[in-house]
């Protein structure tokens, strides 16, 4: 029995000398540093190395600071730049503790810690950006020389389309000036700053809407310039087209005009060949002409006036007019009875023969009585 509670009491001894143990030894990682306080107040000097450390248990605490590089990761803010353009500026950083002492003692922790650099970065980003102008915070190199078209060169409009502002600074360079305003103010909490940097720069709605707009105009210039172009191409070519045409049409009728002659040429030379042979042909040919030229000139209701010496007028006045017929139709009359005569007996007397025609005369006879001869009178009765 009395070995019992003896074996019991070693026992417990031993767990109270463990548990004292744990209490008292700690180990530091490579990737941290320590401070012990006792009752909230540093002990000692920071413990950087790694390795096992002892401490009072139950009086004294370990409180670990991270050692490594870390982050931070700012929110994006709007502030306006020099040319009172506003834009949303991200930014991020990389930081680590140097002083664990008074970092601890000013901060504590690390939310704390992101708290100040929230507030330092944030603040010497807005100071920055309000002293440049965009152009500043958006290139990065200095002697950049853009590509220009020749055809916009051409146009006039290399002045205001693809042409790049000149700039002081650039973005590195603003990049580095926050960190050098930033670094001092975070010595003062044993940070070390090691780098500032732009993530994203962005726009608001309405300047973003103004850059479009912007954008836009840029781009119809140059799509007005192209149309511009291809209108004078196509006037050119339709311009030559037409030339071409006309010289086609003027050839092919230099041509019509060169048949048309030579065959008004063979043919006046026909005519007069058989118009020519004497002189009667030649006045029929001369009649006919003017026939032809009377029925040209005098058809429809035109009206000419000429001279009685005209030569179109020689054949009009030789055309005597003729008496328009009248309206009353002529009655026959009718014949009157022939007066009584005595009746004879016929003569033996042979009646003349008939009077042969008139030569040299192709008119015909001016009555029936002309042609034929006289018929014999009938024989006289007598009572």
């Amino acid at each position: 029995m009395k070995a019992k509670i003896i074996s019991a009491f070693l026992l417990m001894v031993v767990l109270a000398i463990l548990l004292v143990m744990s209490g008292a030894v700690y180990s530091v990682k490579e990737t941290e540093q320590v401070i012990v306080t006792q009752f909230g107040e540093p002990i000692g000097e920071p413990i950087t190395g790694a390795g096992l450390q002892f401490k009072v248990p139950f009086i004294q605490d370990v409180n670990r600071i991270e050692k490594r590089v870390l982050a931070w990761d700012g929110t994006p803010n709007e502030m306006p730049t020099k040319d009172k353009t506003y834009i949303i500026v991200d930014t991020f950083a990389r930081w680590r503790i140097t002083d664990p002492l008074t970092y601890f003692q000013r901060l504590s922790d690390e939310r704390r810690a992101l708290s100040r650099l929230d507030d330092i970065l944030g603040s010497e980003t807005r100071n920055t950006i309000a002293r440049h102008e965009l152009i500043e915070v958006v290139r990065t190199t200095k002697d950049r020389t853009p590509e220009r078209s020749e055809t916009l060169e051409d146009a006039g409009l290399d002045d205001t389309v693809g042409k790049l502002v000149p700039i002081r600074k650039g973005r590195a360079m603003l990049e580095q000036e926050i960190l050098e305003r930033s670094k001092p103010k975070l010595d003062e909490f044993g940070i070390d700053l090691l780098d500032v940097r732009f993530k994203r720069i962005n726009y608001n709605q309405d300047v973003r809407d103004r850059i479009y707009e912007r954008m836009i105009s840029e781009r119809q210039q140059i799509a007005e310039l192209f149309r511009s172009e291809g209108a004078g191409e196509a006037a050119k070519i339709l311009g030559k087209k037409e030339r071409d045409l006309k010289e086609i049409e003027s050839t092919a009728y230099k041509q019509i005009q060169q048949i048309q002659g030579e065959a008004d040429a063979e043919a006046t030379e026909i005519y007069a060949k058989a118009f020519n042979q004497s002189a009667d042909s030649a006045e029929f040919y001369r009649f006919v002409k003017t026939m032809e030229t009377y029925e040209e000139v005098l058809g429809g209701d035109s009206t000419i006036i000429l001279s009685t010496d005209s030569d179109l007028f020689k054949f009009l006045k030789g055309i005597s007019p003729e008496p328009a017929p009248s309206a009353e139709p002529k009655t026959p009359k009718a014949p009157s009875p022939a007066p009584p005569q005595a009746i004879r007996q016929p003569s033996k007397t042979p009646a003349a023969p008939p009077q042969p025609a008139r030569q040299g005369n192709n008119k015909a006879p001016a009555n029936k009585a002309e042609q034929e001869p006289a018929s014999p009178a009938p024989p006289a009765v007598e009572r």
